[in-house]
């Protein structure tokens, strides 16, 4: 089975997203296999500049065979049962690895959206990018746990 790639710029600073993180991410890893991978910050101080730089190291990192899924309050919404019958064709899919994106605290730079199979909104406001990543990983694990028939999902 392919792992689901997640993409994160920054590594989590207050120590709740942190543990939040970590504990999805665990819980996920009962699931499915999954590699987490975090681009540095960049330093610049103009926000264009900076989702720039940012960009340019997600894009290092994914592959042609990636499906990439970014997150951007522009994308769509899905109930979690579809968000686990997605998961499950993206893992099913022997060409294609499933690989989520969560840009910095400015977003994600036009070149890293134009690089998107699918985007995705985890609802209709705007979240701080580390909180972003802990409700993302919550949602693949309950997508996950929606797969396996496990009670989590109720």
């Amino acid at each position: 089975m392919k792992p689901v790639r997640l993409f994160v710029v920054g590594a989590a600073k207050a120590p709740y997203f942190r543990d939040a993180a970590a504990h999805y991410l665990t819980a996920l890893r009962r699931y499915l296999p999954v590699e987490e991978h975090v681009v540095r910050d960049a330093k610049a101080s103009d926000h264009e500049r900076r989702k720039a730089e940012e960009g340019k190291s997600l894009l290092a990192k994914l592959s042609p065979r990636d499906f990439v899924v970014v997150l951007d309050e522009g994308g769509r919404s899905l109930p979690s049962r579809e968000l686990a019958a997605r998961l499950a064709a993206f893992i099913e899919d022997p060409g294609r690895a499933p690989s989520f994106v969560v840009g910095g605290a400015f977003g994600l730079s036009p070149e890293v959206l134009a690089r998107a199979d699918m985007t995705l909104a985890l609802g209709p406001g705007t979240l701080p990018h580390e909180l972003a990543r802990v409700v993302l990983y919550e949602q693949l694990y309950r997508a996950a746990a929606i797969n396996a028939g496990a009670p989590y999902h109720h």
